[in-house]
């Protein structure tokens, strides 16, 4: 792998980013799809490697997915079958999505991927769907690798779940149903769920392919039997993905749109504007689209990020070049995301001068004097992310992996070196 030094600014940054859509929404409306009743469109999908890996998976179980144009994806739906392997890679939606598909398939399939997709917590869907009738080999973890043994059907029912770890243990089981026979009730015991917006997102496509779906009392979901339509599915820019964009205006003062930003999204917008805020950044919404604005002052927080953990890599990027120190709170679920993003951030933030305190759910963060170094991404495109917000400032900046950015946007590179070069 070759180090990529990551562009300092040299002026505000001005720009209009347009970018693919949200790794989210593709991917729900992809399982959505390989489940209606007729075909599907979805219209400015993400062509990104765990979009395709999802794509692949459910053409594994006969599932027609033409993914032949950027801007248009089209899915018909099949006779689910088995006998199939699926490489889940390194994403957390596949894994997790794709075998509650595989259960509703006649045969079997088996789930591996990257070496680190098997440290990811998958216990709790396993026994869920256990629970649920279904007849799957894991791994001594839990986890992967693991073989779903489908018998066409899943009679459905209650049952019970810790998904503390992560909110795509629930989002997997409610997707596919309504397509079990007696729908679900599905009830959720522990620690909080994470990443609650992720959750409101899968009841809302859902209800969108013509589910019944009750959310009304808190940890409990229920979903009734019943056909999902083929729907189009308009898929938003991915607000994540935009995160660094908005951090570049918010580190050299300078003016970041992310054009085609709909009025009303399904996407935690009033929770990223918040913590932008609280930075110290101006947050505007026009027909335009989003846009975020440096004021020249980047100040120390102290949030809760337990809702949208995506973004604790690129909020404490800002936190270490900001003119106060910062806690993040509520972030203890990202350990078990592409790698342990709490310790990784705590290593690295340290490493380009910050004083970092690890916690078991968070980091307290102090800004030091920026140092050169290399910056470790882990395969993690999020450290990637990072990496990059530091490098603005900093110079000397390299990033030991710019690659693992093709997760959710391959052009990353080229983005970004284009962003910083208008500054």
């Amino acid at each position: 792998m070759t180090e990529w030094i990551a562009p300092t600014a040299t002026g505000p940054v001005t720009a209009s980013v347009r970018l693919p859509g949200s790794k989210s929404m593709t991917a729900r409306a992809l399982v959505l799809s390989a489940l209606a009743d007729g075909p599907s469109a979805i219209e400015r999908p993400l062509r990104a490697r765990d979009t395709e890996l999802m794509a692949g998976a459910l053409r594994a179980v006969g599932v027609t997915v033409d993914t032949g144009r950027d801007d248009r994806w089209t899915v018909q739906p099949g006779e689910l079958r088995g006998s199939a392997r699926v490489d889940v890679g390194l994403a957390g939606t596949v894994m997790r999505f794709a075998p509650p598909v595989a259960a509703l398939a006649e045969g079997t399939v088996t789930f591996d991927g990257d070496p680190y997709a098997r440290n990811r917590p998958m216990r709790p869907l396993v026994e869920a769907l256990r629970g649920l009738g279904v007849t799957i080999e894991a791994a001594p973890t839990g986890g992967l690798p693991l073989t779903v043994h489908g018998a066409g059907l899943v009679e459905g029912g209650e049952v019970v779940i810790d998904a503390s770890a992560s909110s795509q243990l629930v989002s997997a089981l409610l997707l596919s149903a309504p397509r079990f026979t007696k729908g679900l009730v599905l009830r959720h015991e522990g620690p909080p769920v994470p990443s609650a917006p992720h959750l409101r997102m899968t009841t809302h496509m859902l209800r969108a392919a013509g589910a019944v779906v009750d959310d009304s009392t808190p940890d409990v979901w229920t979903v009734e039997p019943g056909p999902l339509r083929g729907h189009t599915w308009e898929i938003e820019p991915d607000l994540s993905g935009a995160a660094p964009f908005f951090a570049a205006a918010m580190v050299t003062g300078g003016t970041v749109t992310l054009a085609g930003w709909p009025v009303r999204s399904w996407q935690p917008v009033d929770r990223l504007t918040a913590l932008l805020t609280g930075l110290g950044a101006e947050v505007t919404q026009t027909g335009e689209g989003l846009t975020v604005r440096g004021t020249g002052a980047l100040h120390g927080i102290d949030a809760d990020l337990s809702e949208v953990g995506e973004l604790t890599p690129v909020v404490a990027a800002l936190a270490a070049l900001a003119d106060s120190p910062s806690r993040l709170r509520g972030v203890g679920h990202i350990r078990l995301h592409e790698t342990d993003r709490v310790a990784a951030l705590a290593r690295e933030l340290t490493k380009v001068g910050a004083d970092v305190t690890e916690h078991p759910d968070g980091l307290d963060i102090t800004p030091g004097p920026g140092r050169s170094a290399v910056f470790e991404t882990y395969d993690d495109h999020r450290m990637a992310h990072a990496g990059a917000v530091v490098g603005l400032t900093v110079e000397g900046v390299g990033l030991s992996d710019v690659a693992c950015t093709s997760k959710t946007l391959p052009e990353f590179p080229e983005l970004w070196a284009g962003l910083v070069a208008r500054s």
